[in-house]
């Protein structure tokens, strides 16, 4: 008789559908709050003479997975991938789990479609009530629920996909929970700190933050990227009068974005495959559990270290007595320096679990001192030119100024004009070139109240959509 191998575990996998009910079940009473609550709404005012219409209807489900399902997702996958791949941040348990008679391909199967399978049921029951309602009511819009089932599976599928593969890179679930999170949002803080760093240097620039490397944030990226658009007819009236208030079509604008992040989903889920199979189980109880991203933890914490620690110390330390209005960059180099080294040993300590870290320390930290000083130089250098850059005339669709004074006074004005454009232009010119004089601060005794100055901001708006300033 010929033998077969199932990946798939039916008694596992009801094994943890009722092991983590109350998991799985308190999130489904506290998602159909929300269509009770419409219910409560339409019977309140009227179930068949509510006025509300179908497209209305679409148009809440969008803005559902615009806001809220990004959100809820981001912190229900993380716990329905713990509950499912618990074991593996304990040796016992390991030990057990790797003994039944389930293969290791035949555990990830099982417990990836049991916890997905408890990521979608709070959705579903919410799902099902709304369905129900809007059909008792006659607002059911088929196109619309259609979508909002394929854009909440994705964005499910991505963040539980997500968590798994964090799962099997640590060891234990506090070091997972910082690495999910990290995951999630490191792109966005990393700008923010390049950022603060880059204005802290470049004379007249403020940076703030752009969304460049946004993407790699999703949840971030989900809800500032994802809309409902609204289409309204033009019915002309007997009267004469024009109409606008006709809902004619409802979208869920870039709503492709999910699209790519559930491909990315895949992505990271065969990630998590291939380091399931090379997984040790001996690694359980660690704060990262392959081997070659330990040296990835090590210094990437020394450089987030060096960035933010660095310019708190600098803020505590050295702002104080900095001749100009900008960072000194060797007093920013040491600050960073130290703050990475820091950083360093810090991360050492949570691989080694042990306070023991400096013997054969030498070349790691003189490396993390050589990366720290060579990102404060570059970033100094200003190698991009955002200090000295101006836009030409015809990139520009408006330009916003404002005027402040010492006592109180202050003028703004917006300007569209190219000609008026351009004289603002050579006004940023003027002082771009006058910078050595203008970025000296006062030194010596002086009555303040004698003092004059003045504050120009520029805030410029692109034809592109950016806008800098």
């Amino acid at each position: 008789m010929q033998s077969k191998t199932s990946y798939f575990n039916p008694t596992l996998f009801r094994k943890n559908l009722m092991r983590f009910w109350p998991l799985w079940g308190g999130a489904s009473l506290i998602g159909i709050l929300a269509p009770l609550a419409m219910l409560t709404a339409l019977l309140d005012t009227g179930f068949r003479s509510h006025g509300m219409s179908p497209l209305e209807m679409t148009d809440l489900y969008y803005t559902a997975v615009s806001w809220i399902v990004p959100v809820v997702s981001l912190f229900y996958g993380a716990v329905c991938a713990l509950a499912v791949w618990h074991y593996l941040y304990n040796a016992r348990s390991v030990s057990l789990y790797h003994s039944l008679p389930i293969t290791r391909k035949g555990l990830f199967v099982t417990n990836f479609l049991s916890g997905m399978t408890m990521m979608l049921i709070p959705y579903a029951a919410a799902g099902a009530l709304s369905i129900l309602i809007t059909l008792a009511a006659g607002i059911f819009e088929p196109v619309g629920v259609l979508m909002t089932i394929l854009y909440v599976a994705g964005q499910s599928f991505f963040y539980f996909a997500s968590a798994t593969l964090v799962i099997f890179i640590t060891g234990n679930p506090f070091a997972y929970t910082a690495f999910y999170f990290i995951f999630h949002f490191f792109a966005s803080l990393a700008e923010i700190l390049v950022s603060e760093l880059t204005t802290m240097f470049y004379y007249g620039v403020e940076q703030g933050y752009q969304g460049v490397v946004e993407f790699l944030s999703p949840t971030v990226y989900l809800v500032n990227h994802l809309w409902s658009n609204i289409e309204r007819a033009h019915d002309v009236l007997p009267d004469g009068w024009v109409d606008y208030g006709t809902i004619s079509r409802v979208t869920l604008e870039r709503g492709w974005i999910i699209g790519v992040y559930a491909l990315a989903g895949v992505v990271l889920l065969g990630c998590a495959w291939m380091l399931c199979q090379r997984r040790r189980s001996e690694s359980a109880g660690d704060v990262v559990a392959v081997g070659w991203m330990k040296p990835v933890f090590r210094y990437g914490v020394a450089l987030c270290f060096a960035l933010a620690g660095g310019m708190l110390l600098y803020n505590i330390l050295c702002e104080t007595f900095q001749k100009t209005d900008t960072a000194a960059v060797v007093p920013m180099a040491v600050c960073m320096v130290f703050a990475g080294v820091i950083g360093y040993y810090i991360a050492s300590m949570l691989l080694v679990k042990s306070f023991k870290v400096f013997r054969g320390s030498g070349i790691g930290a003189l490396g993390t001192i050589i990366a720290s000083a060579v990102l404060c130089c570059v970033i100094a250098a200003d190698p991009f030119g955002v200090e000295s850059w101006i836009p030409d005339v015809e990139s520009l669709e408006e330009v916003e100024v404002s005027l402040h004074g010492n006592y109180g006074g202050s003028v703004s004005a917006t300007l569209s004009n190219p000609a008026d454009i351009q004289k603002l232009l050579e006004t940023h010119q003027a002082i771009l070139a006058e910078e050595n004089s203008l970025n000296l601060r006062e030194s010596g005794s002086y009555n303040e109240d004698e003092m004059t100055w003045m504050q120009i901001n520029l805030f410029y708006y692109l034809k592109d959509g950016r806008e800098v300033y």
